[in-house]
């Protein structure tokens, strides 16, 4: 189920709204320049299955993509909880990586969510728009359009990534701590499923 909730970027604590209506959400979202898509799920695809497999599990949909935007790279990306004793380092770096807000100005940062979780943040107008995506999710983020990205302290997400161009890193950080004064991944994933503001 995705999941968006809003506030004003100055009142974190009250939000203005909280909705699981895919109409509401396309609607909210295109309003300030970001594509958001719900696709088929490939419900045979293997628990971790490799990049190969779940880019040929939605070669179709990648490709329409692919012809319609003119991206010149797909990737996949796999973050899943893991015996390594280095997992807990690594987690947390991921997720650190991210979670400053920041702009791309080279390229758009198109997701497609094959499995797991995650909260794109998108600060607009004065306003903090979290989107929770989840596996069959794709959200278009415009370049120039600042946002950080939760996967939370244990991160379990897989994801399809898509490029005009060869990926060029993190972006330009604005510096802001406003992150860090909004709900993050693991408190809106306690309580995603009551949508009500």
């Amino acid at each position: 189920m995705t999941l968006l909730t809003t506030w004003i970027d100055s009142e974190p604590q009250k939000a203005v709204l909280r909705t699981a209506d895919p109409s509401e959400i396309s609607a909210a979202l295109s309003a300030i320049g970001v594509r958001y898509e719900q696709w088929p799920v490939s419900e045979d695809l293997p628990a971790g299955a490799d990049s190969s497999t779940v880019l040929a599990a939605y070669g179709a949909e990648v490709d329409k993509l692919v012809a319609e935007e003119g991206f010149t790279t797909v990737d996949v990306v796999s973050l899943h909880p893991s015996d390594a004793p280095d997992w807990p380092d690594t987690a947390k770096a991921a997720r650190e990586r991210f979670l400053r807000e920041h702009t791309h100005d080279d390229d758009d940062e198109v997701r497609f969510f094959v499995s797991g979780a995650g909260i794109f943040y998108l600060h607009v107008n004065g306003e903090v728009y979290a989107v929770y995506c989840e596996k069959g999710d794709l959200l278009g983020v415009a370049r120039g359009t600042t946002h950080w990205f939760d996967m939370g302290t244990v991160p379990r997400v897989t994801a399809c990534r898509l490029f005009h161009g060869e990926w060029g890193g993190l972006g330009n950080f604005t510096g802001s701590d406003i992150a860090g004064r909004f709900p993050d991944f693991d408190e809106i994933h306690a309580g995603y499923k009551g949508v009500a503001p």
